[in-house]
């Protein structure tokens, strides 16, 4: 996928009115951490986090499922094709709602599959609403999808965010 293909999945859910401090967990070589960089407004920071070294600017060494990161005051947190290698979604997704700075927004990109293969190896097409929803994220909004050139499965963008609605006193 080139980053110009990449932009387009995830334009409609970056916020570009203010600077903004992301993280992108389970970045690989880059390509949607360049995209958001790209985004996103002068002065904001995207962090990227893999288990295996990337030469890329702010880029932190960690197995994002396991370890604490040195993360704090996010706006987002992407994730591209790496929710799916993640067992237990639901405490990670608990574990990293403590980075945010606001309420959680999570921008996902998977495959748009519930077949278990190599590449996806725990599928989360059937369980996306069930998982955030459960936790009490209450809106999750599909972005985008193109085709994918494995499995004849499409991927796809979805923005999730945790909305606080004020209480009347």
């Amino acid at each position: 996928m080139t980053t110009a293909d990449a932009i387009n999945l995830i334009r409609k859910g970056v916020n570009t009115a203010r600077p903004q401090n992301w993280a992108d967990l389970g970045c690989g070589p880059g390509t949607f951490t360049e995209a958001l960089s790209t985004l996103l407004p002068a002065h904001s920071q995207v962090t990227p986090v893999d288990k295996q070294i990337q030469k890329l600017p702010n880029f932190i060494k960690a197995d994002f499922e396991k370890d604490e990161l040195d993360l704090s005051g996010l706006d987002g947190i992407l994730m591209a094709n790496s929710l799916n290698y993640v067992r237990d979604k639901q405490t990670l997704v608990k574990k990293l709602e403590h980075y945010f700075a606001v309420g959680p927004n999570f921008l996902i990109i998977e495959y748009d599959t519930s077949r278990s293969n190599h590449w996806v190896p725990y599928p989360i097409l059937d369980q996306l609403n069930a998982l955030f929803n459960n936790l009490g994220h209450n809106a999750i909004t599909k972005l985008a999808e193109r085709p994918s050139i494995y499995n004849r499965a499409n991927i796809y963008a979805a923005i999730i965010q945790k909305i606080q609605t004020k209480k009347n006193s």
